[in-house]
């Protein structure tokens, strides 16, 4: 035997070992779970797996058996799912991986197993075009399965999470991709499954992998400030504690640390630093009920023997022991200020609520030990929405992503009819929403609506206990512009057909005019002369031209006919280039020049040899290769991303920018990895908001330290004073972030300046 058949034979040894020492702990831990004791079943499903799966490895270079032993592990432990969860949890990637076949999974492992796996494979192909990411389809096809068996969303959501613990092993540009899509879908669905642990463990590792200074930094600030953070429970908790044990009560305290991910966004939303936010730290106290009918007044019992001891903030008081979210977390916070001036937040709850907490109603449904329970009502509820959104005839990937968003994710509101019937609506809906939420015919001939008795437009925004009464005309027809403030699957969908209804008559119009057109001018009709025309009168797609012409917004001329034969083209008409001018000012040291517009000749296309794997290296002799779209305006210093385009160029965004977060879930396959590599010699915008106090020479001060102190050149500013106060946004230019992050620590320190922010 030779050297390297040695190897392979003690490697083959060394896995075996592993994937028996994963099983085994597998098994363990369902043997001690509440669950019937279907040990043969779930072997079986692993010895399939193992058989399937043989010989193939993770990018890691483990035995990729490891992968669905350790989503089983998942399911079991963390979800507290059963046997037909687990052998799906398995089985999950064998169709898709190997020669097998759902028909062969369902011969094998019966009808339910086979269900739940064909839910979980991923399909090639879909209504989203080539273009788009296969991620919105196979979510689709996903939620039609979770429609009939919620198992298969919590399957995915525990592979979704084994793959962010492994997503070291993965390039870059696939990081982003996938923490995308984590950050974009599957958290949000986490937490709306009342998954709470598992939608913090996902946060937490897309940040890590989006942000990884950013990530770092805030972890070891934590550990820095953790010994403070110790002190202030100990002393926090000392009183509570003495008084609930002459109470006697059964109970436990936890420090509830905020996570990274979380920090993190309340630093940006905010625009204040790790030190100055405040509620970092929480309180929670779990107890067990001596009767489970009195749980809810034993919270109660207990915030009032708290208010003995602190006194409460009145206005933040959350009782969601009486209301439960949507997600079914029960639980009721208040906040209270310590000895040591400081505001902490309480969270009261029973052991019952802090499981759901954690866990989530999910995996209590009625396919856990094969009984009904309360929550289902709650979960139907949430399922028939899902159908409402998939049943949206004509779906875009990004609508798509975004009706889940807005549908599924938000917060709820609760709505009074004229006759004090409660409906859940989400939050952020109108009085258009609730109309079509009642009835189509109500929505298609609303006028308006009265709300608590007084009346209001289509658009008005309706807010937790609001009476609302739908006023209606015969004589109103659904308008285009409604489609703009609605928010709801349901609404969105009726508008929509009721619409495209309209449109056909006149995009048929349209049509007919086209056609003339082309004859007069000796042309045959064809999808790349639809293409151009689009391109020329700047329209989405061939049947919002058509549209156009049918309603005769556009006019084909002969100027069209020049263009079409190529005996005019002209960039800025053709091209669509000037709508991703760089909003960056470049110039070298010591000079400022405007924007310079890049010719669509000299943007980088991405052709078939072009490496994805590879990130795209920003240089001041590259910069002009790539588009900079507004939305996000990236600059050197800030994590950044590529993404193709429709023309195969490359915009720049940030990898936080909200138009970038639609792009990785949506079209994931094209994102790439992008790094800055500048020496300063650039000049990029950047705006700073400051507020303060009105007084004689402030605004010669903040001058003084951004133009003399540290040499930058102030582009544009603008200041306002009302009673004594003062605002301002000052335009400069630097060459970095860091740049414009060092201008606002040193305006921290001009007196009377009291709030100063980057507007990134």
């Amino acid at each position: 035997m030779d050297e390297q058949e040695q190897k392979n034979k003690d490697r083959e040894v060394v896995d075996n070992e592993l994937i028996t020492q994963a099983f085994n702990h597998l098994l363990e831990t369902y043997l001690n779970s509440p669950h019937r004791k279907k040990v043969d079943i779930i072997t079986k499903a692993f010895n399939f797996a193992k058989q399937a799966h043989k010989g193939v490895r993770r990018l890691s270079g483990e035995p990729y058996i490891l992968h669905p032993i350790a989503v089983a592990q998942i399911a079991c432990e963390e979800m507290g799912l059963g046997s037909t969860s687990i052998c799906s949890a398995l089985l999950h990637d064998v169709v898709e991986d190997t020669d097998y076949t759902v028909e062969d999974i369902q011969n094998i492992f019966g009808d339910k197993i086979a269900q739940i796996v064909d839910g979980l494979t991923k399909i090639s192909g879909g209504i989203f075009g080539d273009h788009a990411s296969a991620q919105a389809e196979n979510f689709k096809k996903l939620l039609l399965t979770m429609s009939d068996d919620i198992r298969v969303i919590l399957i995915k959501i525990c592979d979704r999470l084994h793959n962010m613990r492994t997503l070291a092993s993965q390039p870059a540009n696939k990081q982003y991709k996938i923490a995308g899509e984590t950050l974009y879908i599957y958290a949000p669905l986490a937490n709306r499954l009342g998954l709470n642990k598992i939608k913090t463990e996902l946060e937490d590792l897309s940040f890590r992998y989006e942000h990884p200074e950013e990530y770092a930094d805030i972890l070891s600030k934590l550990s820095f400030t953790e010994e403070q953070r110790k002190k202030l429970f100990e002393d926090f908790t000392g009183p509570i504690r003495e008084a609930l044990d002459r109470l006697g009560i059964d109970y436990h305290i936890k420090a509830r640390i905020k996570s990274p991910y979380s920090i993190w966004c309340k630093m940006q939303n905010k625009h204040v630093t790790f030190d100055e936010i405040y509620d970092i730290l929480a309180v929670r106290i779990i107890f067990t009920p001596q009767d489970r009918e009195n749980e809810i007044n034993d919270c109660f019992h207990i915030y009032v023997a708290l208010n003995r001891i602190y006194k409460s903030h009145p206005d933040r008081l959350r009782d969601w022991v009486n209301h439960p979210k949507a997600n079914g977390y029960q639980a009721l916070h208040a906040t209270m200020m310590s000895r040591k001036g400081q505001w902490i937040e309480v969270q009261i709850r029973s052991d019952r609520m802090d499981e759901m907490a954690e866990q989530g109603f999910a995996a209590h449904w009625k396919y856990k030990e094969g009984e009904a329970r309360d929550d289902d009502e709650e979960l139907n509820n949430w399922l028939s929405t899902i159908k409402e959104i998939l049943d949206d005839p004509q779906p875009d990937a990004m609508d798509f992503l975004d009706s889940i968003k807005l549908n599924l994710f938000a917060s709820e509101i609760f709505v009074f009819t004229p006759k004090g019937e409660v409906k859940t609506m989400p939050a952020g809906c109108t009085v258009l929403d609730f109309a079509f939420q009642i009835h189509s015919y109500l929505g298609s001939h609303c006028i308006g609506a009265k709300v608590n008795h007084k009346l209001v437009p289509l658009s008005h925004k309706l807010q937790s206990g609001d009476q609302v009464e739908i006023l209606t005309s015969k004589s109103q027809h659904v308008q285009p512009s409604w489609v703009t403030f609605v928010s709801t699957a349901r609404a969105k969908a009726k508008i929509q057909g009721i619409l495209r209804r309209d449109q056909r008559e006149i995009q048929k119009k349209g049509e007919d005019i086209l056609n003339d057109w082309l004859s007069k001018n000796n042309l045959e009709l064809s999808a790349s002369i639809l293409d151009r025309l689009c391109d020329i009168h700047e329209m989405q797609n061939q049947d919002a031209l058509l549209l156009a012409l049918g309603d005769h917004t556009v006019i084909l001329g002969d100027k069209d006919v020049e263009e079409l034969h190529g005996k005019s083209k002209k960039e800025s008409g053709s091209s669509g280039w000037r709508k991703f001018v760089p909003f960056l000012g470049i110039g070298k040291k010591g000079k400022q020049q405007e924007t310079q517009a890049v010719k669509p000749n000299e943007l980088l296309v991405v052709g078939k040899d072009f490496n994805k794997k590879i990130p795209c290296v920003i240089r001041e002799d590259s910069i002009h290769m790539y588009i900079f779209p507004r939305c996000c305006h990236p600059i050197p210093g800030d994590d950044i991303l590529g993404f193709i385009d429709g023309k195969n160029h490359v915009e720049i965004h940030q990898r936080s920018c909200p138009v970038a977060s639609k792009l990785k879930s949506s079209f994931g396959p094209r994102i790439l990895d992008a790094k800055w590599d500048m020496h300063k010699e650039l000049f990029f915008d950047a705006t700073i908001e400051v507020h303060g106090i009105d007084r004689k020479g402030m605004f010669h001060e903040v001058a003084d330290v951004i133009s003399n102190k540290m040499n930058i050149n102030i582009h544009k500013v603008s200041f306002t004073a009302d009673e004594g106060i003062f605002e301002g946004k000052i335009e400069i230019r630097v060459h970095d972030r860091a740049e414009a992050k060092l201008i606002v620590e040193r305006l921290k320190k001009v007196s009377d300046l009291k709030e100063v922010q980057q507007i990134l």
